[in-house]
């Protein structure tokens, strides 16, 4: 746990390559995002697609998303949630020091930004009408607790939703994800396939639907 605190930190320190990464910014981004995740421009924007798929644009209700990082792919799908009440989570101060700074810079109101832990969140039973968790499953270490909090905090015919690496769908990313983002401690392993994810959200949820874009898992589920 320490280590992958400790690497976020470090992310958080580097939050405007961070950003350009996760919004295709520049061709080295570019470059990078098709070099490592082969994800190209179309295939880029199927991801996009998936990941928010699980929420409806005229979403309202209670949302929690965590790890929100900087905000940089939410925040902008937020400012259509006229009425929504939204919390965000991340474990690095950092990364919520820029998503808050961001957040004030687009003039969004109702969000409330929470430090924690995925693996013991601050909320009631059945607190959430949505869950978003983008790009986080493969980061924590507690996969497990993490699996069984979103679900505990979210309402009987809520959505859990978003996306995730997943393993064996591109070889040149697999030995990334192992020889670098492992290894320094961005990721943390067991990491799931699409069959063990699809396996694992259908025993959580009364339905799940799986899909994918090269190695980005989306997931959109109803407790």
């Amino acid at each position: 746990m320490g280590k992958i605190f400790d690497a976020y930190q470090r992310v958080g320190n580097f939050a405007t390559f961070f950003d350009r990464m996760m919004t295709n910014a520049d061709l080295p981004a570019q470059l990078a995002l098709k070099f490592f995740w082969g994800l190209d421009k179309a295939a880029y924007q199927k991801f996009l697609s998936q990941a928010f798929a699980g929420l409806p644009k005229d979403f309202s209700g209670r949302l929690l998303e965590v790890p929100v990082g900087t905000g940089v792919l939410s925040l902008p799908i937020y400012q259509k949630f006229n009425g929504a009440e939204i919390f965000c989570v991340d474990l690095s101060d950092k990364m919520l020091d820029v998503a808050k700074s961001r957040a004030s810079q687009m003039n969004l109101r109702g969000i409330q930004f929470v430090q924690g832990d995925v693996s013991n969140l601050p909320f009631a039973n059945n607190f959430f009408d949505a869950v978003l968790s983008i790009n986080g499953f493969h980061v924590f270490p507690n996969k497990v607790a993490a699996f069984s909090e979103t679900r505990r905090i979210l309402r009987d015919g809520g959505t859990f939703c978003g996306c995730m690496y997943v393993a064996g769908e591109n070889r040149r990313t697999d030995l990334f994800v192992e020889k670098f983002c492992t290894r320094h401690g961005f990721f943390s392993p067991p990491y799931e396939t699409l069959s063990t994810l699809q396996k694992k959200l259908s025993e959580l949820y009364s339905r799940a639907e799986v899909t994918h874009v090269e190695s980005f898992a989306g997931f959109i589920c109803t407790k």
